[in-house]
């Protein structure tokens, strides 16, 4: 934190590139936090059968049924399938309304019948809590095994897919890091919507955790096991962005700078090892390029000797943390002058 009246920090400062790189996680996590809000507020908008027919996911098919009768002459909401706001009262039924009103209340209808459609059938009922709206286009499905077959094939595709790119991109060279979580993330999540999907009851952590939590904030509808896993998948692709946008954040080095401005410890190790690295490289390049002239051993320890020199000054002189610890020690030496001078 910059106190009132302190300087702002030089570009290129140990405490810039602190300072700058915290923003930058900052920035990165509020933003992928930002996202799975947004995944979970797309799923309340897109809302379910339960909540067109206004009932609880156990609900029994007497209830659903009963509901769906009693839906004929109920406030339509302004904005279907939200059920947040009631605007005025018309019949839901197309055959007791004309005029303007007739196309809007034929489409709910229409909706309306396809949820208590879904919901009384057995078969239909456990293939929507698990894969969604997207089994009224399984026209060929009539068993839970077939919705089970077909549900299954999907996700296969899914995520041979989504691992075959992954392995692809870390055989070019992408994706490196944290290359072990990628996979067991996606491994975990395959297991977990492959155990929901089977099962014929829903995931304990919705009914025995999540949902009663939920039940007793009333921040939302119950989740489904089939939303539960669209949000699980947006987790993932947020885990993956921020594997890669964090790393190289978290992997930067940290400038550590002593109270008085001198070097520390950790900057006299990192030259040392550098120093070490340098050498080394030079070493064995010398092996390589000067094997023409090592049979005059007096020109090739001259020459190996001035090379070494150069590279390793070269390289030290380049070094921020040197530059910066130079300038704070002639500086130091400047007001020393300065102050036995006067």
């Amino acid at each position: 934190m910059i106190r009132a009246g302190d300087p702002k920090p030089a570009p290129g400062s140990p405490r810039f590139v602190r300072d700058r790189r915290r923003l930058q996680i900052f920035v990165i996590l509020v933003y992928l936090l930002y996202t799975v809000y947004d995944a979970d507020w797309q799923l309340r908008q897109a809302g379910s059968f339960y909540q067109d027919l206004g009932v609880a996911y156990d609900a029994t098919d007497k209830a659903i049924q009963s509901r769906f009768r009693r839906l004929y002459d109920v406030p339509i909401p302004c904005e279907l399938p939200t059920h947040t706001n009631e605007c005025r009262t018309v019949q839901y039924h197309p055959d007791k309304v004309s005029g303007a009103d007739r196309a809007a209340v034929e489409a709910i209808y229409v909706r309306l019948q396809l949820a208590r459609d879904a919901l009384v059938d057995p078969a239909k009922r456990f293939a929507y809590d698990r894969f969604g709206s997207d089994i009224l286009q399984w026209q060929h499905a009539k068993t839970i095994r077939d919705y089970v077959f077909t549900g299954v094939q999907s996700i296969a595709v899914y995520y041979v897919g989504t691992g075959g790119a992954l392995v692809l991109l870390s055989i070019l060279g992408y994706l490196q890091s944290g290359k072990f979580w990628r996979y067991l993330v996606m491994t975990a999540l395959f297991l977990i919507e492959l155990h929901t999907m089977t099962r014929p009851s829903f995931p304990a952590v919705l009914t025995s955790f999540v949902n009663p939590i939920l039940a007793t904030t009333r921040t939302r509808p119950p989740y489904l096991p089939f939303q539960m896993l669209a949000l699980l998948r947006k987790l993932a692709v947020t885990f993956f962005i921020a594997m890669t946008q964090l790393s190289p954040l978290l992997k930067a080095p940290r400038p550590e700078v002593s109270p008085d401005g001198s070097i520390s410890p950790q900057q006299l190790k990192n030259l040392d090892d550098l120093t070490m690295a340098t050498d080394l490289e030079l070493t064995r390049l010398m092996r390589q390029e000067m094997t023409p002239f090592l049979s005059d051993e007096a020109s090739f320890k001259s020459l190996k000797d001035g090379l070494r020199e150069w590279l390793v000054r070269n390289t030290i002189q380049n070094d921020p943390e040197v530059r910066n610890a130079i300038g704070r020690v002639f500086e130091r030496r400047r007001v020393e002058v300065q102050q036995v001078a006067s």
